[in-house]
């Protein structure tokens, strides 16, 4: 099989789209995984903006398999579940990091001061106990954003990528 160069968006076919998807989306999650793995612990919302990979990485893998045997009129509606996923994901992602920068209120359980001790008994308890990392307070920026950022711009081209697949499969299925 010939590659041919990408010269636009009308050259990126359901399989490639399909493909991409699924390498993407995993790609990112395994590199959430390694950052957690390397000491930096995710919040409450960084967790819950796992939810679009632990559900899009599988659906994308079925897409690729799909795309594979052409079977484009199943293929438009996993296309459309991806793009949702991950639609809602970028949102998910804006919003945590304008938690972190402070643009707006996050989760209580997770944001603005932390309660003090009164005594040091309840101190002690405490650090045995509570387990919080803060939504408000950013780990690491790279590139001056956060790990949040990045799963927003990432989720959007992932929204994006979905999209086009699933035009490319919705005028594969309506072609004499």
């Amino acid at each position: 099989m010939r590659h041919t160069p990408i010269r636009s968006l009308n050259d990126i076919s359901p399989r490639r789209a399909a493909v991409t998807l699924c390498a993407l989306s995993f790609l990112t999650i395994l590199g959430a995984w390694i950052f957690q793995w390397a000491g930096y612990l995710p919040c409450e919302l960084c967790l819950k903006q796992r939810w679009a990979y632990y559900m899009g990485v599988p659906i994308a893998v079925g897409a690729s398999y799909l795309a594979f045997i052409q079977q484009h009129k199943i293929l438009v509606p996993l296309f459309i579940i991806l793009a949702l996923l991950f639609a809602f994901s970028a949102m998910f992602g804006f919003y945590h990091a304008g938690v972190e920068w402070g643009l707006w209120q996050g989760p209580t359980d997770c944001t603005g001061a932390l309660d003090r001790a009164t005594s040091m008994s309840d101190f002690m308890n405490d650090l045995r106990t509570i387990k919080v990392v803060r939504c408000d307070a950013v780990a690491i920026r790279i590139l001056g954003l956060s790990l949040a950022g990045w799963n927003g711009l990432i989720s959007c081209a992932l929204c994006a990528l979905a999209l086009i697949g699933a035009r490319g499969a919705w005028a594969k299925s309506h072609q004499s």
